[in-house]
């Protein structure tokens, strides 16, 4: 398949108009040949990914994060921001991020966190990034919090009593602060999200708005096996593979 023709794809399941003004999705790294056999997908694209698509064979490698989004003064292997670039222009593979219009996307980051939390009738808010809808099975927020553990394999923050009945929730992989008070707005008893700062707590705590915070990596890379489901559907010809050396930065003991 042509790199053209895969850009194509990418733009038919997260269109680049759905990004936000901050973004910088889109084709970063151009590779340096035309033909496209073997994709690495992975959330960020740091330097062991790199290698490990190097190693694979990989002429593509494909984010949910962007690697730049802001201009680049110079390409350096001793740059933690750019040494990641250094690896695949030096093996000639081009790298390629869907990042809020992945979130915003139909089949998503978001959608996917609804279709895995049993969440309905989910409508899109915050600049039409994130979903609110109704649980299919009403529940307690501690019930909901050891959901989120279960689902997303994750150590769950939560605010709010646990004894709260939950029924609308809002979500927004990544990054929630910036939803806190839409989610409030539109009704939900809680938002599900992966970090968010201090402040933002507060301000949920006083817009009597309940909190799941499930980690940035673990509430988005829910969408990486989605995705590449729906390329292995529309690009024939092409092999993918999940990055082994992608993962949260963060451990648990």
């Amino acid at each position: 398949m042509k790199i053209q023709e895969f850009i194509a794809i990418m733009e038919r399941i997260a269109p680049k108009e759905l990004a936000l003004e901050f973004d910088n999705p889109g084709l970063l790294v151009e590779p340096d040949h035309n033909q496209i056999t073997r994709v690495l997908v992975a959330m960020d694209c740091t330097r062991s990914v790199a290698q490990e698509a190097a190693e694979w064979g990989a002429d593509l490698v494909v984010t949910h994060h962007p690697l730049f989004f802001h201009p680049v003064n110079r390409l350096a292997y001793s740059d933690p921001a750019t040494a990641a670039a250094c690896v695949l222009l030096r093996h000639g593979i081009g790298l390629f991020a869907a990042h809020t219009n992945l979130d915003a996307a139909h089949g998503g980051v978001n959608d996917t966190l609804c279709a895995l939390f049993g969440i309905r009738d989910a409508i899109p808010f915050d600049e039409g990034v994130g979903r609110v809808g109704v649980l299919n099975e009403p529940e307690t927020l501690q019930s909901l919090v050891r959901r989120a553990e279960t689902i997303l394999h994750a150590q769950v923050r939560f605010s709010g009593d646990p004894e709260r009945a939950i029924s609308r929730v809002a979500v927004m992989g990544g990054s929630g602060g910036s939803a806190v008070a839409q989610a409030a707005a539109q009704g939900a008893d809680v938002l599900l999200t992966g970090e968010l700062k201090h402040s933002d707590a507060l301000d949920a705590q006083t817009l009597g708005l309940s909190l799941v915070v499930a980690g940035h990596y673990e509430t988005e890379a829910v969408v990486l096996k989605p995705l590449m489901k729906r390329l292995q559907n529309d690009c024939f010809g092409v092999q993918y593979q999940l990055s082994r050396a992608d993962g949260s930065p963060f451990v648990r003991l």
